[in-house]
């Protein structure tokens, strides 16, 4: 391990030595190294072979990351300044909320650093992965892969569902309300958001007597794996939890789906889809408007 003191030293003579050859903004990047786990899974789906060198370690960990076998190819990074200096890459990929020490530092050391910030819609999804597939020359394949979800967005929302309301809650009580990546899902899925009713934006807190008081037609919870007791989840072996969530009316939903937005997204909106069809006496509403 090195000590903090070490690590100050080391990135001073970093700074002093050397700095790495630069592209410009008109040349395809040959070495790129991504330290978000959202800018991670869009290199990948992005990225010529043997363009992408490295991606961050969460990106291998399945719990938050749609393509974790994927990530296994890559050589994995913790986003510390002194192992991506070492990489030599010729561009490096991070989130607007990645280490900004480390971002900072490797802009400070001349590298071409893109930042993204985290998508809170199916719209920016578009974007963010136009844009990603602009920097790594692939502006071809990140058409390809939006047209296909608009395809398969066009094919959900054909299958207009009768009047189902949705609650989300996670540990803590936590629910996604207007304004989020998840509430666009739920929307996309046909749903109706009990977050939103409720007058909830962004990321919320929905205690169990609202939930219950609300009686929704189904809800949703995290599906990651359990990693033994937590006070975070002790809400779901509440007897008024199980109640109101017996039978059909819970669906487990894969949080790494909607940790980050990409084609992956709309596994989620399927899922929720396919929950809503089950309950008892929903069917189909072909003729919806």
């Amino acid at each position: 391990m090195i000590s903090g003191w070490c690590r100050r030293f080391l990135v001073a003579g970093l700074l002093w030595a050397a700095s790495p050859a630069g592209i410009s903004a008109a040349e395809t990047p040959r070495r790129v190294v991504s330290m978000n786990v959202c800018t991670d899974q869009m290199a990948m789906l992005l990225a010529d072979k043997g363009q992408l060198y490295s991606v961050s370690y969460l990106a291998a960990d399945a719990s938050t990351s749609a393509l974790a076998d994927d990530a296994k190819r890559y050589v994995l990074n913790h986003g510390l300044a002194e192992e991506i200096f070492l990489m030599k890459p010729d561009l490096v990929i991070a989130g607007t909320y990645t280490t900004r020490t480390t971002v900072d530092l490797l802009k400070r050391l001349g590298f071409v650093v893109e930042e993204f910030a985290p998508e809170v819609s199916i719209a920016e999804v578009r974007t963010n992965l136009r844009r990603m597939g602009k920097i790594l020359g692939r502006q071809q394949r990140a058409d390809a892969l939006v047209a296909a979800m608009d395809a398969e967005i066009a094919r959900l929302q054909a299958m207009n569902l009768s009047e189902v309301e949705l609650a989300l809650y996670y540990a803590n009580g936590f629910t996604f309300g207007s304004g989020t990546l998840v509430a666009d899902i739920v929307g996309i899925a046909g749903l109706e958001n009990l977050a939103e009713r409720l007058g909830i934006s962004g990321t919320g807190k929905l205690s169990l007597e609202a939930l219950v008081l609300a009686r929704p037609d189904l809800i949703a919870v995290d599906a990651s794996p359990d990693r033994g007791p937590a006070l975070a989840r002790q809400t779901f072996d509440h007897p008024a939890f199980r109640a109101i969530s017996a039978g059909h009316r819970s669906v487990q939903l894969d949080s790494r789906y909607t940790i980050c937005g990409g084609p992956f997204t709309l596994i989620a909106a399927g899922i929720l889809q396919q929950a809503a069809m089950t309950l008892g006496g929903v069917k189909p509403d072909m003729g919806k408007r």
